[in-house]
């Protein structure tokens, strides 16, 4: 099973459509998920017009992405479960929140966003993912988002993919 990663896309402040690189990635995954920041409702048909669609609103969502998403699930795909939050929150950097929702949850796999910040990590045993952005970078030198490959012995490879344009 192949899953595509996005999160934080910011449309359409951030772009009128989606980036040809991002379009080309994700063709063909079984599954995407979206950490949240859509901004637009009208944004979730592109993505849906790719694969099938399961997400999280994020801080910058409105009352109709908190209803049709909701803030935080997990997400059973492939043999594994995987959290998925949009990591907004006080009091904690945006990965420690991400991991403290989902800690005592037996998920294999946080996946995040808000930050803006690829990132991956291990820790106790679950993997940290934030995807980064397809259409705002912000300070990172690249626009990303994550493929995951989960094999039929549950095996999994996760990892980011980078390009520069935004067209």
């Amino acid at each position: 099973m192949r899953i595509g990663i996005v999160s934080d896309t910011h449309m359409p402040h951030r772009g009128q459509k989606l980036p040809r690189a991002l379009v080309k990635g994700l063709r063909g995954v079984d599954l995407i998920l979206h950490a949240g920041d859509w901004t637009s409702p009208s944004v979730i048909p592109m993505f849906e017009s790719l694969a099938p669609v399961n997400s999280v609103a994020g801080n910058n969502d409105g009352a109709d992405i908190v209803k049709r998403f909701g803030r935080r699930k997990i997400i059973e795909a492939g043999g594994i479960r995987i959290g998925l939050v949009h990591g907004d929150g006080a009091g904690r950097s945006t990965k420690d929140i991400a991991f403290h929702t989902f800690r005592n949850h037996g998920v294999d796999i946080i996946v995040f966003g808000h930050s803006h910040i690829p990132y991956m990590e291990e820790r106790e045993g679950i993997l940290l993912f934030n995807p980064g952005s397809p259409t705002d970078k912000r300070l990172q030198p690249k626009y990303s988002y994550g493929l995951l490959d989960i094999g039929e012995d549950l095996s999994l490879r996760l990892r980011h993919i980078y390009y520069r344009s935004k067209e």
